[in-house]
């Protein structure tokens, strides 16, 4: 996995302009106090981590490709970066986050089940997670089979995972995640839509 994501960072710009940036950025911010600590897992070039300190926020960037922190280091100068080894642990204290933003990242991981006891394990008790991936919905699902699905699913493709509304949920609650909100945002149903999930890090004492 690193070095795929390596080489995919070597070819992008200084700061390329993340997708969707302003509903996402928007999106992030309405949900961030100022003061908190803020992980944004999967920072890319920094432009999250960047907007996360103007709003008076404390980000802290994981990534695991150098190239993507180096890029970060330039447009965030003096934030909280740090590289992550893909098969171990954040490089995070246990309890030290208010607020995991994992936005387009989780479907591209093939080990779920590691990163979202990571994310649980970096969030203090009442913690927030919140994360995006992309939604297909049932006529987009059928517009894909009939027409590409080959190459929607390409096994070397970026994309591993496909969540639904349900499956997501039931993931997060597997975790002991709490208080899960799922929403839609983006375009008409046969362009790209996002599954917006909002959850809380749930104490496991007492159930």
């Amino acid at each position: 996995m690193r070095a795929y994501y390596e080489a995919f960072w070597e070819d992008q710009p200084a700061d390329p302009e993340p997708w969707a940036w302003t509903r996402r950025r928007a999106l992030l911010l309405n949900e961030t106090k100022p003061g908190e600590r803020v992980l944004d897992l999967g920072c890319g070039a920094g432009r999250f981590v960047r907007a996360l300190e103007e709003h008076g926020a404390h980000p802290i960037g994981v990534e695991i490709a150098e190239p993507a922190l180096q890029r970060a280091r330039a447009n965030a100068p003096g934030a909280d970066l740090r590289r992550a080894d893909p098969e171990g642990p954040l490089p995070l204290d246990d309890g030290e986050i208010d607020l995991v933003w994992c936005s387009e990242l989780l479907e591209h991981i093939a080990d779920t089940a590691h990163t979202l006891s990571e994310i649980r394990r970096v969030l203090h008790t009442g913690g927030r997670l919140l994360l995006t991936t992309p939604y297909h919905g049932r006529l987009r699902d059928t517009a894909i089979a009939l027409a590409r699905f080959e190459r929607h699913f390409d096994p070397l493709g970026q994309h591993l995972r496909f969540y639904t509304r349900r499956s997501l949920r039931d993931t997060l609650q597997a975790f002991a995640f709490e208080d899960i909100r799922i929403t839609t945002s983006g375009g008409p149903p046969l362009l790209r839509e996002t599954l917006v999930a909002r959850a809380v890090r749930a104490s496991l004492i007492g159930g």
